[in-house]
């Protein structure tokens, strides 16, 4: 799409909408299917009937992601059926068998929304997990010699430009609930942390300190860690979320950057460069010495995001081109995925957003590491990156 001015609110442009449902009863409860063991990955066939073609495109889309194979009928494990009329969608889930498991109709919001619903729902009903087909991702859009934060539903579409800095922007982050984000600009010539509340467009600094701002995170607590210089060295910082209350937790003479949190807020992992070459490191918020995460199998990590189960950290490595490497939390192995950079963790600890790069232009991706199923974020023009998922 193109990235024009969008001067809709955010509430408006459906950021805060969603399609309610109506349960059509005589549903027999679902056999919960197993789809998400890593590296023991296998896709659970469905097929898709009676859908028109946008409804039928979005499903595909979310459910591929989700651990689904779309096929044919007859070598299906279950039948998605739906119609689509002018009171909204209807969609019906049965087995194998001709058991009927889920049959619900949609209204409201619009008829894209109402399939991300209806892929949500059928995923719960099969595994018990909570979908992602209706959370949001924001990220960096360049616009020739400027960037700015935009926000979009996970698939790319209804893309929102939220900043007007018309300067350079860095490191959109959410903080829980999905109300503010935060962001490094340059709008005052010196790379400053801001934070945007979405609903009432209302925006602060929140650190402004001589030297870098730069690499916000929010803990699942509600803390902000960052990366200052205002010491000499960049080091990690962390900070109420008006950035009241600072507190230094590195004090070494390297480059640290990329700070993110474990899932209950206790520990911040984060890159630090010695002797020109990079290793992971955490260190605890209540400080104390930082200690280094070992990996087998990765070159210069950096840029981690830790999985919100907090069984994993995704980070950026470097070979002959940045590619994306998964290991235990605890360290370990390094499992390569895929070629890219700038990973950011879904909240079902399954999918990952992403940066990639071609033909000189960067783009953004979405990945089920477990399946390693690929689909690029659609109707995002220009050069997209450094993307953050909604938690």
């Amino acid at each position: 799409m193109n990235f024009a001015l969008c001067a809709r609110s955010l509430a408006l442009s459906g950021l805060l909408l969603a399609p309610y449902l109506v349960v059509i009863p005589g549903v027999a409860a679902a056999p919960v299917q197993n789809v998400t063991v890593f590296g023991q990955s296998r896709l659970t066939p469905i097929a898709l009937t009676g859908f028109p073609t946008e409804v039928a495109s979005v499903l595909r889309f979310d459910l591929e992601l989700a651990g689904f194979k779309i096929t044919a009928p007859d070598t299906a494990l279950y039948t998605l059926t739906g119609t689509l009329n002018a009171g909204g969608l209807e969609g019906r889930l049965s087995s194998r068998s001709q058991t009927s498991l889920l049959a619900r109709a949609y209204k409201g919001a619009n008829v894209r929304s109402q399939a991300h619903a209806l892929a949500d729902d059928v995923l719960f009903t099969l595994t018990g997990l909570k979908g992602i087909a209706q959370t949001k991702i924001a990220f960096k859009a360049e616009l020739d010699r400027t960037s700015e934060v935009y926000v979009a539903d996970y698939d790319g579409h209804n893309a929102i430009q939220v900043t007007q800095d018309n300067n350079l922007i860095a490191a959109p982050t959410w903080a829980p609930g999905r109300g503010l984000l935060y962001y490094v600009s340059y709008k005052h010539d010196n790379p400053d942390i801001f934070y945007h509340d979405l609903a009432s467009g209302k925006r602060a600094v929140v650190a402004n300190y001589s030297g870098l701002n730069t690499s916000p995170a929010i803990s699942t607590t509600g803390k902000l860690a960052m990366v200052l210089s205002k010491g000499g060295s960049p080091d990690i910082y962390i900070a109420d979320l008006n950035g009241a209350n600072l507190k230094q937790l590195t004090f070494t003479p390297e480059e640290e950057s990329s700070p993110c949190w474990s899932p209950d807020g206790q520990w911040i992992c984060y890159a630090a460069k010695v002797n020109e070459r990079r290793s992971l490191m955490k260190v605890s918020v209540n400080g104390g010495s930082a200690h280094r995460i070992a990996i087998d199998g990765a070159i210069n990590p950096t840029e981690p995001d830790w999985s919100p189960d907090g069984r994993f950290i995704i980070f950026t490595c470097q070979r002959a081109e940045f590619e994306l490497c998964l290991v235990p939390a605890e360290g370990g192995v390094a499992t390569t995925i895929i070629t890219g950079e700038d990973p950011s963790w879904a909240p079902n600890s399954r999918n990952v957003v992403f940066t990639r790069r071609k033909n000189g232009r960067r783009y953004l991706s979405l990945l089920d590491v477990f399946s390693k199923q690929v689909k690029d974020v659609a109707q995002l023009s220009g050069n997209c990156s450094q993307p953050s998922w909604a938690k």
